[in-house]
């Protein structure tokens, strides 16, 4: 690996990020701009929309997107995806940021990764190392610090936002657990495609989109463009593209830029006030995450030797 590719994949995946930060700030300027848009319309028009859009450029590509539906685990595998992982994840994220903002939403949701490492601890008796436990600390005391903003009798933010902030950050780890058993054979861009398009039909079928009566702006329609294109499909084309050159711990690092391209924006945008709490609890969160991020390797290492002892 050349340095010159090594900057390619670092610059690919920070700016995936960036662009996923983005598109959260978009998100929470149409909820302020036009109070009748629900996170619920939102989402079912971003994921059937990038949903159609990966699968197409999947077939152009020639990754034969259809053969996911060939095999019965593989297809049960990808409507879980779609149901469990991206739903929360992207629906609950645009409730958090509608009912709060964009960079507590994106924050808290960032907490996902440490669900991983419960998870691992609870099903796959993997223990903590010692950086996994400084790092839930970390993230623990800048939660509490977003949440009470140093008051522990009472909350700083509403409790809805903790609500769908923190089945966003669930959704964080569905979303990151459930695919890895297929991704390697189908490929990232089938998965995804299906799993948001999968996703997108079954809300409509809650609550079909085109009951829901909005008058959309031009403006407004740009902010939506650029949630689907800017803030879906490219970044994920991105990111998938800067695996090729980096590694997936080190592109995981780049998830800091995230919540601090909503917070910028936020800031710079829409006038969004955090306190000094808000900063330093943020902060303390994606330190962790970073912490945790550099370890992850090792952590699948350690799964990898004990699963060819087991079978040996």
């Amino acid at each position: 690996m050349t340095q010159q590719n090594h900057l390619r994949g670092v610059s690919l995946a920070s700016s995936a990020c960036i662009l996923w930060g983005i598109s959260g700030v978009a998100a929470s300027t149409l909820f302020i701009n036009n109070p009748h848009l629900t996170a619920m319309w939102l989402t079912q028009v971003r994921m059937i929309s990038a949903g159609l859009i990966l699968l197409v450029w999947g077939m152009v590509a020639g990754k034969h997107p259809f053969k996911i539906w060939h095999h019965r685990h593989a297809a049960w595998t990808a409507v879980s995806y779609g149901l469990l992982g991206l739903i929360p994840v992207q629906l609950c994220y645009f409730e958090a940021v509608r009912v709060g903002n964009a960079p507590i939403a994106t924050i808290i949701q960032f907490l996902g990764p440490f669900i991983i490492s419960i998870y691992y601890f609870l099903f796959k008796h993997v223990t903590p190392s010692r950086i996994e436990l400084i790092g839930m600390i970390m993230a623990f005391i800048g939660t509490l610090l977003i949440v009470t903003h140093g008051h522990l009798n009472s909350l700083a933010i509403s409790p809805v936002i903790l609500f769908w902030g923190g089945l966003s950050a669930i959704g964080v780890a569905t979303n990151t657990l459930i695919p890895r058993t297929i991704l390697p054979k189908y490929g990232a861009l089938t998965v995804t495609g299906w799993g948001l398009l999968i996703a997108g039909l079954f809300l409509t079928l809650l609550q079909p989109m085109w009951r829901v009566h909005l008058t959309i702006t031009w403006p407004q329609l740009g902010l939506l463009i650029v949630i689907i294109l800017l803030g879906t499909v490219a970044p994920f084309l991105m990111f998938a593209r800067s695996l090729s050159d980096i590694l997936p711990t080190t592109a995981s690092l780049m998830d800091a830029f995230e919540p601090l391209a909503a917070t910028v924006f936020s800031i710079t945008f829409l006038n969004v006030q955090l306190t000094s709490f808000d900063f330093i609890g943020g902060l303390l969160i994606i330190l962790a995450v970073m912490a945790l991020s550099l370890n992850t390797h090792k952590m699948l290492h350690f799964l990898r030797r004990r699963r060819a002892h087991s079978s040996s």
